[in-house]
């Protein structure tokens, strides 16, 4: 059993870089894409935002979907949906083409992100300790490579195709193998009961953590979206180094995500968000203030290493909450990733034009600070794991998909 575990680990792991290295890969390369189809200024955003609504249509769908089959078979197809549509984004000619491409990816982001969290909820049950920081650790890694392949192909002036085939070829066949050994594990019907009405998942549970995942990606897309802007035009910074915070956050990320595993081990899980939320907090408010770059450098740092631990603690409360009826609970907890990404961007670039940017991001740090009312729905229970009184691994490690 233990090498089950081990296995189905790895190559849950392995879907989550590859997840982290495509996604890198169309959101680094927006310009040339932009380029490449002729998209105008004022169309290019129905195109961005059609991505995550989209997602979030796939997310709700694979709620559905794993009524019926096991997680491991919506993660195992979808994936190479992700990576064909990524290649069919580089190598199209016409805006038709790419219109399909991006809502094929959209949805099968939508459905790959919630049975890949599925699984990593299932299988931190059956080890019975924190284990999902470290799968999306690996994530990070995976957006790092991303993003240095594409900064390669932009320096190089790579067309987009050029950029993308060899990763498909590299990912696909791997991501397809590792698929044998994905394990979907399984719940206990009596728990749904207690949680909610006729077995239906009590929304009202859910719904902190939900905001919590809203607040998270507000927090990260403002990072993503604005870092450069803000360093370039608020602080004073030269082009390239305003290249350097979203770096600086992405490597923080993987860093904390790395050791995270270990504090909640110690700590427990609602020390950890505390905690994070608090960092992050901090980060927020030294960008506002900063009085030139590199103290808006040291801000965004504290960003990464407090953001990176709410969006997978938000996972793994929604497990422990909900044991009998996870896969439905992440599905829907998975949508407002996509509702945090869709409000952020908008939300600090309206705000930094009607008032100041410096201004605009006291609004996440608030948000992020609200976090810490919600903090005890991630105590774990008391018959479970965590809050630093873990228990051994159990051999329940549910059904191996390859027997499916």
């Amino acid at each position: 059993m233990t090498d089950v575990l081990r296995r189905g680990r790895a190559s849950l792991a392995f879907s989550f870089f590859a997840q982290g290295v495509a996604f890198a890969l169309l959101v680094t390369r927006i310009p040339a894409i932009q380029d490449r189809y002729g998209v105008s200024d004022a169309l290019l955003p129905a195109f961005l935002a059609a991505v995550p609504i989209l997602a979030g249509v796939g997310s709700v769908s694979t709620e559905q979907l794993v009524k019926r089959i096991p997680p491991s078979r919506v993660l195992r197809w979808s994936q190479p949906v992700v990576l064909l549509a990524l290649l069919g984004v580089g190598a199209g000619e016409s805006m038709l083409q790419l219109g399909v491409s991006l809502a094929a990816f959209g949805l099968a982001v939508g459905a790959l992100d919630a049975s890949m969290n599925m699984l990593g909820v299932s299988l931190q049950r059956a080890y019975r300790r924190s284990i999902m920081l470290s799968f999306h650790a690996v994530y990070s890694l995976g957006g790092i490579l991303g993003a240095s392949l594409a900064w390669v192909g932009a320096h190089w002036h790579l067309a987009l195709w050029v950029s993308y085939v060899p990763v498909v070829l590299v990912l696909l066949p791997a991501a397809l193998v590792g698929s044998r050994w994905y394990v979907d594990g399984g719940g206990d019907a009596d728990v749904v009961e207690e949680k909610g009405e006729g077995g239906a998942l009590a929304f009202k549970l859910l719904l902190p953590l939900c905001l919590v995942m809203c607040f998270a990606y507000i927090g990260d897309s403002t990072v993503s979206n604005w870092s450069a802007k803000y360093l370039q035009d608020v602080l004073g910074s030269s082009e390239q180094l305003a290249t350097v915070p979203y770096n600086v956050y992405m490597v923080t990320t993987l860093v904390g995500r790395a050791l995270g595993d270990l504090g909640v081990g110690r700590f427990g899980a609602v020390a950890v968000v505390r905690a994070g939320a608090l960092v992050a907090a901090v980060g927020f408010g030294v960008v506002a203030v900063a009085p030139g770059p590199w103290v808006g450098m040291l801000g965004f740092t504290l960003l990464g290493l407090g953001l990176c631990v709410l969006v997978p603690q938000t996972f793994a409360a929604a497990g422990r909450l909900f044991p009998g009826a996870s896969d439905a609970a992440v599905a829907r907890l998975n949508v407002f990733n996509y509702v945090g990404f869709l409000v952020g961007s908008p939300l600090v670039g309206a705000l930094g034009d009607a008032w100041t940017y410096r201004g605009a991001m006291l609004v996440p740090m608030v948000l992020v600070l609200v976090t810490l009312v919600y903090a005890r729905s991630f105590a774990a229970q008391p018959d479970r794991y965590g809050g630093g009184h873990e228990r051994p691994r159990t051999a329940d490690v549910g059904r191996g998909s390859n027997g499916l």
